[in-house]
């Protein structure tokens, strides 16, 4: 073999393994443990949080506002479906004052899994096979009643 064909077969062989490497992916709020930990209740407030934390993931919608920092890790290996690795949930409680009443820091265990109930969203109505939908309408246009009255 030819030193050129060497190079091209190695080349290759790089190639195909580096289609393989393992993809990682960090989504919603970048966590950090020190940032984190330095949110006290008592002393804190609204604005030191935000600037702290920055802007939350999402607030809460009944009762009382917290603020909720939500950080996600997923790996995916080649051509797989992504497996999450981590999830953080940080819900800070602020008091009727704008200050930081409690800081709470949960995992996985509290994340709600939601499973869809199949390839289709069920619907109300008739079921209709592919050719009653593709020739259902032929015979209906212009007969009495489908049509707009004229005034």
């Amino acid at each position: 073999m030819t030193r050129f064909g060497r190079f091209a077969v190695i080349a290759i062989a790089a190639a195909s393994l580096a289609a393989c490497a393992g993809i990682r992916d960090n989504s919603g709020y970048i966590y950090n443990q020190e940032l984190t930990q330095s949110i006290a209740p008592g002393t804190d407030n609204r604005d030191s949080v935000r600037a702290t934390l920055g802007e939350p993931t999402f607030r809460g919608q009944f009762g009382q506002e917290d603020w909720y920092y939500v950080s996600r890790r997923t790996a995916q290996f080649a051509f797989r479906q992504p497996r999450l690795t981590d999830t953080r949930v940080i819900r800070v409680a602020f008091d009727q004052y704008g200050n930081v009443a409690e800081v709470e820091e949960t995992g996985q265990e509290r994340v709600a899994q939601i499973d869809p109930a199949g390839a289709e969203t069920p619907t109300l109505g008739r079921q209709r096979s592919f050719f009653e939908e593709l020739f259902g309408n032929i015979g209906q246009v212009g007969q009495p009643g489908l049509t707009p009255q004229q005034q």
